[in-house]
């Protein structure tokens, strides 16, 4: 019954809501948009995409068809204003995103960089007397000059010279490191 259907009687009756008709045209014609949408993008993978996508916006496509060219004609015009429209897409992601790769692989040296200077400084600590240690330890840890004195039990102006000494000795250490 549907084989003697023409497309463009499909393609009307599509339009309207026939889920049948829709059916049939796009079992008609799948294969051979899949093919040109393959020599459009000239990759399968790219192919598959397109053809779904466009496969996707056809019922609301069909609304604005019109019947004055076939519809193998229009459905290629369509498709290539599907294909254009996803190059356009690509080009603008690829332009947003350019210089992306380069900053993220300075935030990871970063990262790296970051962790080796706390590592570094964990190590270093462990060459401190305690006192010296606990001091630099809840100063890091963002505790004022007066909390780590109530911590500790001692006053603010030894936290301040527990603070100066810790930093002479973490750089004698680093010049010692750097001779070897």
């Amino acid at each position: 019954m549907r084989m003697t259907t023409t497309d463009e009687d499909l393609a009307t009756q599509a339009a309207c809501g026939d889920g049948a008709a829709f059916g049939v045209l796009l079992d008609r014609h799948y294969d051979r948009l899949f093919a040109f949408c393959f020599r459009l993008t000239g990759s399968r993978a790219e192919a598959e995409d397109l053809t779904q996508d466009i496969c996707t916006a056809l019922p609301t496509k069909l609304r604005s068809y019109q019947g004055r060219a076939r519809v193998t004609t229009w459905l290629y015009r369509v498709a290539v204003n599907a294909a254009h429209d996803r190059r356009r897409k690509q080009a603008t992601y690829a332009r947003a995103t350019s210089g992306w790769g380069t900053w993220e692989i300075g935030r990871v040296a970063d990262i790296a960089e970051d962790a080796d200077k706390s590592d570094w400084l964990t190590n270093a600590m462990g060459t401190l007397t305690d006192d010296l240690r606990d001091t630099l330890a809840l100063i890091l840890d963002d505790a004022t000059h007066a909390q780590a004195a109530e911590v500790l039990g001692v006053s603010e102006g030894t936290i301040s010279w527990r603070i100066s000494e810790a930093k002479k000795r973490l750089k004698a250490h680093r010049k010692q490191e750097d001779t070897q």
